[in-house]
């Protein structure tokens, strides 16, 4: 439920800093969807890149089900796998045509999630109204 107190303005540099550090630590899962969402979205324009993006998130739902990755008898950390994939897809795509188009639309979404990161107030939710 969303409080009216989760979002706020900063009062200085060094807190926007610190909730960016938070939310990103709270929401980095949410955040990659954002992006890779906006990202998907803009990518209507481009049916194989569309297709580069929907293949790789299938072998990524289809190899990495909600079991832990272990490899060499160790658990790979779920930020790792995200990273990795993250980086996949985005040198899939920039190996098709629309190279310039995925680096402005990564940028956007980017943007979209430091505002959100820099004026969502994690601890509203603790709060109750």
């Amino acid at each position: 439920m969303l409080h009216r107190y989760a979002f706020s303005i900063p009062s200085d540099v060094s807190k926007a800093v610190a909730r960016v550090r938070t939310n990103i630590a709270y929401f980095r899962i949410k955040y990659a969807i954002i992006v890779f969402l906006i990202l998907y979205l803009h990518l209507f324009w481009y049916p194989t890149s569309q297709m580069v993006v929907m293949t790789i998130a299938s072998f990524f739902r289809y190899f990495l089900p909600n079991v832990p990755l272990v490899l060499v008898g160790r658990t790979v950390d779920d930020r790792v796998v995200l990273i990795v994939w993250s980086v996949v897809t985005i040198i899939a795509l920039l190996l098709t045509d629309a190279t310039v188009d995925v680096i402005v639309t990564l940028l956007i979404g980017l943007a979209v999630v430091l505002v959100h990161a820099v004026f969502r107030n994690v601890a509203a939710e603790n709060w109750v109204c």
